[in-house]
C-alpha cells in the first residue's frame, strides 16, 4: 500500500455535455470549456495523476449537484432561494502523500467556475503492486 491524497473536484459542465458522456462520448468532456480547463489542469504534468508510468490519471464520474443558492449568492447557475440541479462530473486523481500539489489547488480554484468550488482532498492509501 502507498499514502496517497485524493483530490476529487466536482465540476459543473453542459446538458448536452452530460447527455454525450451517458450516451458513451467520452470526448464530449474536451469541448466543455469548465471541464476543459480543469482536465488540461490535470494533465499539466503536476503531481496530480502521477503514477509514475501513468500521468494525468483522473477518474470521471458523470451525475448532478443539487443546490439552493442563498439570496446574497451570486451563482454561476440557478437563483437564489430556488432549488437547482447541476449537470456534473466528478474528477478525481491522487498524488504521492509527501507530494506539494499547494500551486496545483490553487490553480484548480482559479480556474474552477463555481462561487463556491467543491474540491476535497482526502488522505488515502492505494494499493499497489510490487
Amino acid at each position: 500500500m502507498r499514502d496517497a491524497l485524493a483530490v476529487k473536484i466536482h465540476c459543473p459542465i453542459a446538458p448536452a455535455t452530460l447527455a454525450a458522456l451517458l450516451a458513451g462520448d467520452a470526448a464530449a468532456l474536451g469541448a466543455d470549456p469548465s471541464a476543459a480547463a480543469l482536465m488540461n489542469l490535470l494533465r499539466a504534468g503536476t503531481p496530480l495523476g502521477d503514477f509514475g508510468l501513468y500521468h494525468g490519471v483522473v477518474e470521471i464520474a458523470p451525475g448532478w449537484e443539487h443546490f439552493t443558492p442563498a439570496p446574497g449568492a451570486n451563482p454561476t447557475l440557478g437563483t437564489a432561494d430556488t432549488v437547482s440541479l447541476s449537470p456534473t462530473v466528478i474528477l478525481t486523481t491522487y498524488a504521492s502523500a509527501d507530494a506539494d500539489i499547494d500551486s496545483a489547488l490553487t490553480a484548480l480554484m482559479a480556474a474552477h467556475p463555481w462561487e463556491v468550488p467543491v474540491i476535497e482532498v482526502q488522505h488515502t492509501r492505494l494499493l499497489v503492486r510490487g
